[in-house]
C-alpha cells in the first residue's frame, strides 16, 4: 500500500511541515517517493528508494515556497520494480497542451484493457498504465465534450466510476485547476482545513480534526474548495480475504 498526499489552497500556503511529517512514514513505504510542487512552472521531483534515506529531499522541501497545489507519494511496490520511472506522480500533457499529473494508491486487478500500455509505458506499473489510459480518454474528449470546466469533471468523473469495480483505486489528479480526489476503500484518505486550503493524506500527519474522506466519488476542488461532486458510484472496493492475508503478508 502506498500513501498519497494532496494540498489545494486559494492563497500559497506553507505545508512544508505536513511534507515533512508525511515522507516520515517511509520508512513503511520504502520503494521511492515523489513531489509534485509549483513556482511558476509545475515540477515533479522522484527517487527510487526510501524518502528518510534520500540525500537531497530534506534540501528539496526546506527550498519549496507557500503552495496552492501539490501532490506527494511514497511507495511500497506490489506491482512493477524498484525503479524511479516506476515512481508516482505520473505526469503528462494532452492534446490540448494542458498537463496532467497524478497519484494513485491501489491496484488495477480488472485493467486487461490497460495492458495495451504495456509496450509504450516508460515503467512496468498498473498505475502507469491506468494514466495512460486516462490520458487517452481526455484526447478522445477534447472538443466536443470537455469545452467547460464542467465537462471535464464529468469526464474525469465518469471515467474513475467506470474503471473503479474490482479495483483499488484511491487517486488525486490534477489538472492545473482542478484537484480531483477518490477513494473507493474505507479507512483509507482523510481531509483536514488548512487555512484558506484543505490538505488530503492517507492517515493524519497531525493531530488536528480530520475528516474521513467520502468512499466511491469522485470530487473536484478548486482554490481549497469543493466546485463538483459526482455521484456515489458502485465501485467500492471490499478487499478478499486472500487481498487482506497478502497486505498482511508483506506487512502493509
Amino acid at each position: 500500500m502506498c500513501e498519497l498526499f494532496g494540498f489545494t489552497s486559494a492563497k500559497p500556503t506553507d505545508i512544508r511541515d505536513y511534507l515533512r511529517t508525511f515522507y516520515t512514514h517511509s520508512i513503511e513505504h520504502p520503494h521511492g517517493w515523489g513531489l509534485m510542487y509549483e513556482d511558476g512552472q509545475r515540477h515533479v521531483v522522484k527517487e527510487a528508494g526510501c524518502a528518510s534515506n534520500s540525500m537531497f529531499l530534506d534540501d528539496l522541501i526546506e527550498s519549496i515556497p507557500p503552495q496552492t497545489a501539490t501532490l506527494a507519494h511514497i511507495r511500497f511496490a506490489t506491482v512493477g520494480s524498484i525503479n524511479i520511472k516506476n515512481c508516482h506522480p505520473f505526469t503528462g500533457k494532452d492534446n490540448s497542451g494542458r498537463e496532467w499529473t497524478m497519484i494513485h494508491n491501489g491496484t488495477i486487478f480488472n485493467g486487461r484493457h490497460n495492458h495495451r500500455y504495456s509496450a509504450v509505458q516508460a515503467g512496468n506499473t498498473d498505475s502507469e498504465r491506468f494514466f495512460l489510459f486516462l490520458m487517452d480518454t481526455v484526447n478522445e474528449h477534447l472538443g466536443h465534450s470537455m469545452k467547460t470546466e464542467r465537462e471535464r469533471f464529468e469526464v474525469i468523473s465518469r471515467f474513475i466510476s467506470e474503471n473503479a469495480p474490482r479495483n483499488k483505486l484511491n487517486l488525486m489528479i490534477w489538472d492545473g485547476d482542478l484537484l480531483y480526489v477518490h477513494k473507493n476503500l474505507i479507512n483509507t484518505l482523510c481531509f483536514k482545513r488548512l487555512g484558506d486550503g484543505l490538505l488530503f493524506a492517507t492517515r493524519p500527519l497531525d493531530d488536528g480534526a480530520w475528516v474521513p474522506f467520502p468512499v466511491a466519488q469522485v470530487i473536484a476542488y478548486k482554490h481549497g474548495q469543493e466546485v463538483y461532486r459526482g455521484d456515489r458510484h458502485k465501485g467500492e472496493f471490499i478487499p478478499s480475504l486472500e487481498y487482506v492475508n497478502a497486505m498482511n503478508a508483506m506487512h502493509i
